[in-house]
């Protein structure tokens, strides 16, 4: 029994709250591995074997042209580019390991490079899902839903195109996906490789929302963007233009092969990991060629397929492998580098969260410096779930906390506290405990804590349930930065003339 004279003593007692930074978050534990550095060494010599003998399909002509300049063995006919080691090499050389990304907030800003992690919610997504309005094609007013959703909470570093508004036409999208990150957010931002014509209107509308000269434009990434490849070996028109045409400008091009062990990709682990090396070190070689020293950042979105269906598996032991093997590659390279999380369960559920937090922890292992699709993402990248999305910021959020070391003082070793409790007795009201109870501990944003009892009472509400009225509410209260109103009216006119002259084709 504890002593009675010892028992909540709280006269003078103070107490320190508890702060987290989530918004710039450094990997708190050493890089995992699944393979040996000989091995990783042996797979980075045969993917330069792949690129120099096999080589890779360029169907942009001004990419093959850049290439065939720098010494490339290229043939037109079957548009093959053979790249040299010696030009993957002096790329490599040039290709930034640190760099910053620029937000309309400073203290949004982060540092690209290796040990920091970052996170972006599920991207890409043609639909949209909540267990109000059900599943349906994504709309404008889904886009900015989930923009506010990406702003409202810290431990989303940079915005994705989350919910693609299809109910706007191609031609005019960007203005309205570009406005909306400028007006309701102050957060890195994302941009489509659509076009050149799309690609530079872009630029110029963040230019112009957040009052920019040419020069402020140059001095960071304003804007990033995803560059996918056609695994296996080739490089579209819209990704190898989109690559050129954001290193020329100074901004980002995440690469990232989607390479699906026994579908895009050899069915081992080591043989796709070899394949999505390969086509991001010519990828990464396109941009220091279009611009040296452009910021680029090695990636991969590796898993395998369902042998069955031949549908996309994530969170599974390949999945994992390949992230950590990912980061393996891209320490020997020397770059920072994008992996995912993910899932491909239909609703938001055990199945859903399983895969998720998989991704993540393989990510956290892997020391990701960027995590995406992590949080809201369904169906393989067909929906974003409203739900889905405030679970997974739970789960990110847990993670964040890993970042913050726990003390190690003599005080809060307690040794008070340990003399104070006889045995078989408690510590609730020990002077320890009592002047820390307030911030010892996370508080959970969607976990209910409370008995059976107390959880019948209340409804007996599932996570999800308790989902839906946290992004509710967080909708219903939110406030746009203090700057939105301002790029708001910078932005307008540039807009309404583009759009009146026809906006911009998605492809060239």
């Amino acid at each position: 029994m504890t002593k009675p004279e010892r028992r909540g003593r709280t006269k003078g007692r103070t107490t320190t709250a508890r702060v987290v930074n989530y918004r710039q978050l450094r990997h708190p534990f050493e890089p995992q591995r699944v393979f040996s550095d000989d091995a990783v060494a042996a797979m980075h010599e045969m993917a330069l074997k792949l690129l120099e003998d096999l080589g890779i399909k360029m169907l942009l002509p001004e990419a093959r042209a850049i290439f065939a300049k720098a010494g490339a063995r290229v043939d037109e006919t079957n548009q093959m580019v053979h790249i040299g080691r010696d030009i993957v090499r002096a790329a490599l050389t040039t290709a930034p390991q640190s760099f910053r990304l620029r937000a309309a907030s400073p203290d949004r800003e982060q540092i690209y490079e290796d040990g920091a992690m970052l996170f972006v919610a599920g991207a890409g997504c043609p639909h949209a899902t909540d267990m109000v309005r059900g599943r349906r094609p994504g709309t404008l007013v889904d886009f900015e839903e989930t923009i506010k959703l990406q702003q409202a909470f810290d431990v989303i570093h940079l915005f994705s195109p989350s919910a693609e508004p299809q109910d706007v036409p191609a031609n005019l999208r960007h203005y309205d996906m570009i406005r909306t990150q400028l007006v309701y957010g102050d957060k890195p931002m994302f941009v489509y490789a659509r076009g050149t014509a799309q690609v530079e209107e872009n630029f110029e509308a963040i230019r112009l929302g957040l009052n920019l000269s040419d020069d402020d434009f140059d001095n960071g990434v304003w804007a990033t963007t995803i560059i996918n490849t056609n695994s296996p070996r080739q490089i579209d028109v819209p990704m190898a233009q989109g690559i050129i045409d954001f290193a020329r400008a100074n901004q980002l091009s995440v690469i990232t092969p989607f390479c699906l062990a026994g579908a895009m990709a050899p069915i081992t682990v080591s043989g796709a990991l070899i394949l999505q090396h390969a086509e991001a070190l010519a990828s990464i070689a396109l941009a220091q060629l279009a611009r040296s020293g452009a910021p680029v950042s090695y990636g991969g979105f590796g898993s395998n397929v369902d042998m069955k269906s031949g549908s996309p598996a994530f969170g599974t032991p390949e999945h994992m492998k390949m992230s950590i093997g990912s980061g393996q590659l891209a320490r020997h390279i020397g770059l920072p580098w994008r992996s995912a999380a993910g899932s491909a369960s239909n609703t938001a559920d055990m199945q859903s969260a399983g895969e998720n937090h998989m991704g993540l922890w393989s990510c956290l292992m892997a020391n990701a410096t960027l995590t995406v699709h992590a949080a809201g993402w369904l169906e393989g990248g067909l929906t974003f779930g409203y739900e889905k999305f405030i679970n997974d910021v739970e789960g990110l959020q847990i993670l964040a906390e890993m970042c913050t070391s726990p003390e190690e003082d003599e005080a809060s070793m307690g040794w008070e506290a340990l003399a104070d409790v006889d045995p078989g007795g408690h510590f609730f009201a020990t002077d320890h405990t009592m002047q820390r109870y307030e911030h010892a501990f996370y508080e959970p944003l969607v976990a209910d804590l409370s008995n059976f009892g107390s959880w019948t009472e209340a409804g007996e509400k599932t996570s999800t349930d308790r989902a839906t009225a946290i992004w509710k509410s967080t909708l219903e209260t939110f406030a746009p930065p203090s700057h939105g109103e301002e790029a708001d009216a910078r932005i307008a006119a540039f807009i309404a003339d583009r759009t009146a002259a026809g906006g911009a084709s998605p492809v060239d």
